[in-house]
């Protein structure tokens, strides 16, 4: 297996520098486990554990709680990227574990137009109607990766997505001058 980087030096143990996209190629923050199981988690009763609520019946957000969907994603650029359009739900463990974010039509990348954000990468500011991801610029959104099925993820999918949102950190530059939080 090739690795899309290069040593940093020339002596042994040296850290390795992407040669690509470092988020795509999945290394360093953005790396995930590739032996991960590409198999649906599910709960002791074996139904699949991550659901969206539309899928779900008796779930709801709870009324003193804010429901971001409908709420326009804006990345750290300040650029609106896409909407929520439903949860995603831990039935293991009842909360949300996902927003589901329709993108924008500029903002496709081929295949479907939605992907799914990790809530703890998602600061939900309901004064502005908005969902903010520092992790990511609106122009990422288009490569997070995707789910096979509209309503089931993997646990290699899981890793894939969130690894890619943890990469953002590292290696997608900062550029609003405003405090998201």
């Amino acid at each position: 297996m090739t690795i899309p980087a290069r040593p940093t030096g020339p002596h042994p143990g040296a850290a390795y520098e992407p040669t690509g996209d470092p988020m795509k190629d999945g290394l360093g923050a953005a790396a995930w486990a590739e032996d991960r199981a590409d198999r649906v988690d599910l709960t002791a009763d074996g139904r699949p554990r991550f659901q969206p609520m539309r899928k779900l019946n008796g779930w709801s957000v709870e009324r003193r709680h804010p429901d971001p969907r409908g709420m326009r994603v804006v990345g750290d650029d300040g650029v609106v990227a896409g909407s929520v359009v439903d949860l995603w739900v831990d039935q293991a463990e009842p909360q949300v574990r996902y927003l589901e974010v329709e993108l924008n039509s500029d903002a496709e990348a081929s295949g479907t137009d939605r992907v799914l954000l990790p809530i703890g990468y998602a600061r939900i500011r309901q004064r502005y109607r908005e969902v903010a991801v520092k992790a990511l610029h609106a122009r990422h959104f288009k490569d997070v990766p995707r789910t096979r099925t509209e309503d089931q993820v993997t646990l290699l999918e899981e890793d894939r997505i969130v690894a890619f949102y943890a990469g953002g950190y590292r290696y997608a530059e900062p550029s609003r001058n405003e405090p998201l939080f």
